[in-house]
């Protein structure tokens, strides 16, 4: 025998893990079948005798039931009648016996029939009193059951007794069918077994390169013995996070416990940035981190990309040593970070205040605790501040960590001691450290009792730094320092210089574009009209806003109100692309130029065509001059004419949003007026548009900073200010400020300008029109007639020159022009007179000399009218004058 077990143990199979593995497989596999086998022959048995009982009984009961057997039973001879119908039964039920007998046990039927008559062998009590009686008995056939059930007539009376009974091999058949399952199942299992050994003995020569157990036993001490005698931290980590492996030189660096191998990292208590960095898996090499007391260099490598099950490797050394150098490092750090914030952070806005106040936000609570700005009020208007006069500076923000200090709040004008570090500071230009108030060394002469009181609320050092930029002062940033125990020292100086240098170069950026801006602005308004003249026939109300310094700076947006002849009235607005200065003086020369033709008395289309013309050789004019200079392409203009007369209103437009017109029933729409081409571009006609407009109608005229926003496009902007303006009844006034509140809640980001213009028109007794023929006599009936009415209007002083002036003027159209001649006089702010005809020639004034006999009708005109000239129309010329009349005439 032990001959036998030393060949086993020899077999070379066996020497493996998987050999090994596969004696123990099949081992347990017989032990299991032997139990499955036990286990199968015991539940058989079991269930035969149960199903044995269920069948004896059930075949019983059925055989009692019957009304046959009762009836049977009752007859003198029953054993003729029950005999071959228990043996049909016992044969189709498959029991081995169905003995049908009386109450006392004598048998009426058997299957061996010398047994009929006798006594029946078994236990029948119970079932004599109605009770099913089960019994097991052992035979020459085996074990078997048999069960006796009572036989009862229709009126319940026992009458008879029937058995059943079945043999326990019968019933167990089915057990012996499931043995050879049982044998296949176990062979397929021992061939699974062999098979998965044979893949586990591949796979473990392939991971442990064909070493057998002594060389990985041999290995594995090798390895144990280099892990835990290195002076480094060794840790390694699955990709699950878990805690694989620690060495004995890493658990006092991280105070790790004895059992803390399989353990997820998150659950170990580390310092959080270590623990991040364990679970990042992430490349570092000698990155240091803080472990508690100690300093820690952390090398960490990924190993996703060696064979195994993944995570990283750490090795972790002590630098303890160097806490002092790297505390000094990450002070710097810290520093170089605020001075990097600074430039991002300080000066985003070209407002000076807003600048202050940067530099105030940024400063706390990463520098100091509470920090003040104070600058000259000429930097806050744009300008340079004299050091040799300025005694005050004006307080512009103030930051820290908590309100309700006794330090000057914001906006209030302090006047400095000399003695003060921020006196001292401004007047210098240099750094003033004062490191212990409390010690009260001049300072608080400024206000003895907010110092006492400063110091009280904890405030117990400060530094006033200068704010510098290119040569100038501007003002005064003051650091101070409560929370913080350490008091401001040397090395603090250069960063409040770094920072107050950034800032002050940003505010003087801000001061520089705010004195720009307010000079752009005074251009602008100068060039704006001041006062809108005085005319009869509309009432206006205009609203113009600059654009918000920074947003977009000053633009070129204008608007104006020209009285023509004939009480008529031009409307304009325009708006020149850019902003600043330029964009400012081009409204000033375009302006003037609308001013200009206007004087020339033409039609919208016309005076636009000629404007066009004008820009395109200003643009040239600059092309050839300066490259660099902006040209005024792009320029927008609408010129608009209102007739208080006939209340017709002609307009056209140069790129310009369309104008909306404002029933006196509140009614809103587009004026209809054809788009043109911007001004510059040339070449291209322009379309005007008539409209009758009723009385205490309302024409808005406005330019696209009105309507532009980020939010919505420039048609949903049109639409809005339709609906705000769509009211009956309004003011003009009302009407702009409606518009204003509705529109532009906010700082807008261009220029605003806004025009409503009410018209009028004028009564009938105002006016006086006549037909005049073409005759010389025709000259004293109209004469006279003007005579007459200018004697009902009560300006009887005036008929003498208007008579003069008429009669010249219908003689020369007589003489010179062709008909019809029409005399309109009208009577507005000043006394019209206009003398119609069918020519387009113009009369020119010329000066006759002394042996001339005609050349001074046109120049008595002029001597004697305060206004005149020409304008033409679509059927000839209209030659009119104006008498200034009398105030309250």
């Amino acid at each position: 025998m032990d001959r036998r077990l030393g060949r086993l143990r020899s077999w070379p199979g066996l020497r493996t893990v998987a050999g090994q593995v596969f004696v123990l497989q099949v081992f347990i596999i017989l032990v299991l079948v032997a139990a499955a086998v036990a286990a199968l022959l015991l539940q058989s048995r079991t269930d035969a005798e149960r199903e044995a009982r269920n069948r004896t009984l059930a075949v019983a009961s059925a055989v009692a039931s019957s009304p046959s057997v009762v009836q049977a039973l009752s007859e003198p001879k029953p054993t003729v009648v029950l005999q071959r119908q228990a043996e049909q039964t016992r044969v189709r039920s498959g029991v081995d016996f169905v003995v049908v007998m009386s109450v006392d046990g004598i048998r009426y039927t058997h299957p061996e029939p010398a047994r009929i008559g006798r006594h029946y062998i078994g236990s029948i009590t119970k079932a004599q009193h109605g009770g099913v009686v089960t019994e097991t008995t052992t035979g020459t056939l085996g074990p078997s059951v048999r069960t006796v059930v009572a036989v009862r007539d229709p009126g319940g009376k026992i009458v008879g007794l029937v058995s059943a009974g079945i043999t326990v091999k019968r019933v167990s058949v089915a057990a012996d069918r499931q043995a050879p399952l049982v044998l296949a199942a176990t062979a397929l299992v021992l061939a699974a077994a062999t098979a998965g050994s044979a893949l586990i003995s591949r796979r473990l020569r392939r991971q442990t390169h064909g070493l057998g157990p002594a060389q990985m036993t041999r290995m594995y001490e090798h390895h144990d013995a280099v892990l835990h005698a290195v002076r480094e931290g060794v840790l390694i980590i699955d990709r699950q996070g878990r805690l694989l492996l620690a060495n004995d030189e890493a658990r006092p660096l991280l105070d790790l416990g004895a059992d803390v191998e399989g353990r997820p990292v998150s659950g170990l208590g580390l310092e959080p940035r270590a623990e991040r960095l364990l679970l990042s898996g992430t490349t570092s090499t000698d990155r240091v981190i803080k472990v508690g007391t100690r300093l820690l260099a952390v090398s960490q490598r990924p190993m996703e990309q060696l064979p195994g099950p993944g995570g990283s490797v750490t090795t972790l050394r002590d630098t303890t040593e160097l806490s002092s150098l790297v505390g000094r490092v990450e002070v710097v750090q810290e520093r170089l970070s605020l001075l990097y914030e600074a430039g991002l952070r300080i000066g985003t806005t070209l407002n000076v205040t807003r600048t202050a106040e940067e530099l105030a936000e940024l400063a706390v609570p990463r520098f100091a605790d509470y920090v003040t700005v104070d600058l000259a009020d000429a930097v806050l208007r744009g300008e340079e501040p004299n050091l040799a006069t300025v005694a005050e500076l004006r307080r512009v923000a103030l930051h820290g960590v908590r309100t309700g200090t006794p330090l000057y709040p914001a906006g209030e004008l302090i006047h400095f001691d000399p003695s003060t570090p921020q006196a001292a500071g401004f007047g210098s230009g240099r750094m003033v450290l004062e490191a212990d108030m409390a010690a009260f060394s001049g300072w608080q002469a400024q206000a003895p009792d907010r110092a006492r009181a400063l110091v009280a609320a904890g405030i117990h050092s400060m530094i006033a730094a200068p704010l510098r930029a290119r040569g100038v002062i501007l003002g005064v940033a003051t650091f101070w320092r409560s929370r913080e125990p350490t008091p401001f020292d040397q090395e603090d100086l250069s960063v409040a210089e770094e920072l107050v240098a950034r800032a002050a170069v940003s505010i003087d950026n801000a001061r520089r574009f705010t004195r720009e801006h307010a000079t752009a602005v005074a251009l602008q308004r100068s060039l704006l009209p001041h006062a809108l003249p005085e005319q009869s026939a509309v009432e206006v109300a205009h609203r113009y806003l600059p654009a918000e310094a920074g947003l977009g700076g000053v633009g070129g947006d204008w608007f104006d109100v020209i009285p023509l002849p004939g009480a008529r009235v031009a409307i304009v607005v325009g708006d020149v692309v850019g902003h600043g200065l330029h964009a400012a003086a081009t409204m000033g020369q375009l302006r003037t130029a609308v001013h200009n033709f206007s004087t020339l008395d033409l039609p919208p289309d016309e005076l636009l065509w000629h404007l066009d013309e004008l820009v395109t050789r200003i643009d040239q004019d600059r092309d050839d001059d300066n490259a660099d200079t902006p040209t005024l392409t792009g320029a927008t203009c609408l010129y608009a004419v209102y007739d208080p007369v006939s209340g017709r209103c002609s307009m056209a437009r140069a790129g310009h949003l369309e104008p909306l017109v404002v029933h006196p029933d509140g009614r809103a729409r587009l004026a209809g007026v054809p788009a043109g081409p911007p001004l510059g571009l040339g070449g291209l006609p322009y379309e005007k548009a008539e409209i009758q407009l009723p009385p205490s109608s309302s024409i808005v005229l406005y330019t696209d900073g009105l309507l532009e926003e980020r939010q919505r496009d420039i048609d949903e902007g049109i639409e809005r200010l339709r609906g705000v303006v769509a009211h009956a009844g309004r003011t003009p006034e009302q009407m702009c400020q409606a518009v204003m509140d509705a529109l532009l809640p906010t700082a807008p980001r261009d220029d605003v300008a806004l025009l409503v213009a009410r018209t009028r028109l004028l009564d009938g007794d105002r006016m006086a029109l006549w037909q005049v023929e073409s005759d010389p006599a025709a000259v004293s009936g109209v004469r006279a007639c003007v005579s007459g009415l200018l004697h009902d209007w009560g300006l009887d002083e005036e008929a003498f020159t208007l008579e003069l002036i008429l009669s010249e003027l219908v003689t020369n159209a007589i003489r010179y022009a062709t008909g019809p001649i029409t005399v309109r006089v009208i009577r507005d702010r000043s006394l019209i007179c206009e003398v119609s005809d069918g020519s387009s020639v113009s009369p020119h004034l010329r000066r006759a000399a002394g042996m001339d006999e005609g050349g001074r009708g046109l120049f008595l005109v002029a001597q004697f009218a305060d206004r005149w000239g020409t304008r033409y129309t679509p059927e000839g010329k209209v030659i009119w004058t104006e008498q200034q009349l009398p105030v309250g005439q």
